[in-house]
């Protein structure tokens, strides 16, 4: 914990839209790719994607998968599994396939884009709407760490999940915030954990990102007890969820570097009020409950970032590594709500030459 010290989230359930995995989207420009003559570089929203030429025009709609997308197993999507040279149909598909970033012929590609005939999808749908359970498009959600499979039951209702908006799936939202106060802080990489008093039961939950689990399992467990989080919450009357990321040995290859496992609060939650703290009220209650907040990278009075520049800042490495940083969260400051979202103002900037290494 002292190494990243010194450098200086999500919809609720049933009440916010959950990220759209398969949605209706509009071409925003066609560009030529160099020494290709087959593809064409096409974007949408803040994604770039690689389709075919002559597939698209500006002002086309067409259905976006977004990365981690798991597409169904059916005839309109083989050709991402089989191998060229393959009849269609001849290779199943592996399990679990899932939409990644790569590079064609030295083009960024973010995702899929198709054609709404090709999915067998009408033509007069609206652009923006979600067609992830049309489809039957899952989720690829990557394995808890290891040693905690056991699961004590659901996440506990009424607590916000985490996950954050990508810019790039809505570029708009940088626009809210401009000329408003901000912070941005290190997406630390590694496994969501969400700890609290619930209190429908007084009962002390150690959570990853979709279940609550067994006590003693894993390294949730773990880090709750080495660092007393029932004792600290129950000193603040249980009032607040702490949301934060479990990094270290065996979660996500440890690209921090860390010789044990530590918890970077990125969140908190008011069960009573029923709303996100402010970042200066999280930082403030971190303080009081000797807990180590998620690094800030940058904060000001006045956001003046573009899409590229958000990009820009996000690539970099964990302190004292050579892992690439998985990005960045960007926030107001006083945790207004977004019109875009129907939440508060908060999205995460992923770094590309991240996820290129991810691919």
């Amino acid at each position: 914990m002292d190494r990243l010290r010194k450098t200086a989230v999500h919809p609720c359930r049933g009440a916010h839209p959950m990220r759209k995995l398969a949605s209706i989207q509009r071409v925003l420009a066609v560009e030529p790719i160099p020494g290709a003559d087959v593809i064409v570089a096409t974007r949408i929203n803040g994604w770039q994607c690689v389709t075919k030429k002559g597939e698209f025009s500006p002002g086309d709609l067409g259905v976006f998968f977004e990365i981690d997308a798991i597409p169904p197993d059916e005839k309109a999507f083989q050709f991402l599994w089989t191998p060229k040279g393959e009849a269609l149909g001849s290779v199943p598909r592996p399990e679990r396939f899932r939409i990644r970033t790569m590079r064609l012929r030295g083009c960024l590609s973010q995702g899929l884009l198709m054609p709404l005939r090709v999915v067998g999808l009408p033509t007069d749908l609206d652009e923006g709407t979600d067609v992830t359970d049309q489809l039957g498009v899952g989720k690829y959600e990557p394995p808890l760490p290891s040693g905690a499979t056991d699961i004590r039951g659901p996440f506990p209702a009424g607590v916000p999940r985490t996950e954050e908006m990508r810019i790039q799936s809505m570029p708009r939202i940088v626009e809210e915030l401009n000329g408003l106060s901000y912070v941005v802080t290190l997406k630390c990489d590694g496994a969501s954990a969400t700890f609290l008093i619930d209190p429908d039961d007084g009962e002390f939950h150690a959570c990853s990102r979709n279940y609550s689990i067994r006590q003693g399992a894993g390294g949730y467990w773990k880090v709750a007890d080495a660092l007393e989080l029932e004792a600290r919450i129950r000193s603040v009357d249980g009032r607040y969820a702490l949301q934060g990321e479990l990094c270290g040995p065996g979660v996500h290859k440890n690209r921090l570097g860390l010789d044990d496992l530590a918890w970077f609060v990125f969140d908190a939650y008011d069960l009573v009020e029923h709303r996100h703290l402010k970042h200066d009220e999280r930082v403030a209650l971190c303080e009081q409950l000797d807990l180590v907040s998620v690094p800030v990278i940058e904060e000001g009075e006045a956001f003046a970032h573009d899409q590229a520049s958000l990009l820009e800042l996000a690539e970099g490495r964990y302190p004292g590594t050579r892992n690439e940083r998985e990005g960045l969260v960007v926030r107001s400051r006083q945790g207004i709500t977004s019109p875009t979202l129907g939440k508060r103002l908060s999205f995460k900037v992923i770094s590309n030459r991240y996820l290129l290494r991810q691919s």
